[in-house]
């Protein structure tokens, strides 16, 4: 490897090092700090699709009673790429849940996820996860 190759590398790592830094979020008066977590579930699964009255049943049994406190459901469609090198493309719902930054609601969303995996047998359910603002 050449000096300019590795002068390269040596920028792309301080510059990626720089953007891993803490980041603080300061909400304004009347705000509170959460978490908004948007969770993507497709629907396409071995032998057909999950159902719109599928999907009720799994908000109403799984989603709800961990976050009664609200949810938004929407539909969308979209496309990822399998671990079979193929493009996925498919209906899917996106789930927004707004909730505080604790243990008891990690460890919610991480059973919302897997129970959905398992139940209609998918490979992944893509989460974003941010810390924001937000009032009522």
């Amino acid at each position: 490897m050449g000096l300019v190759h590795f002068a390269i590398i040596a920028a792309f790592a301080v510059t990626v090092s720089a953007c891993s830094s803490t980041y603080t979020v300061r909400c304004r008066d009347g705000d509170h700090l959460a978490i908004h977590d948007s969770l993507f579930f497709g629907t396409a699964k071995p032998g057909g699709v999950v159902s719109p009255e599928d999907w009720a049943k799994f908000l109403q049994t799984t989603v709800t009673p961990r976050f009664p406190k609200g949810l938004t459901s929407s539909r969308a469609s979209g496309q990822w790429l399998g671990v079979d090198g193929e493009i996925v493309r498919e209906d899917s719902h996106v789930l927004q849940l707004l909730h505080p930054d604790d243990t008891a609601n990690e460890k919610a969303i991480r059973e919302v996820v897997e129970t959905y995996k398992t139940q209609f047998k998918q490979e992944a359910v893509m989460r974003i996860r941010s810390y924001t603002c937000a009032s009522f």
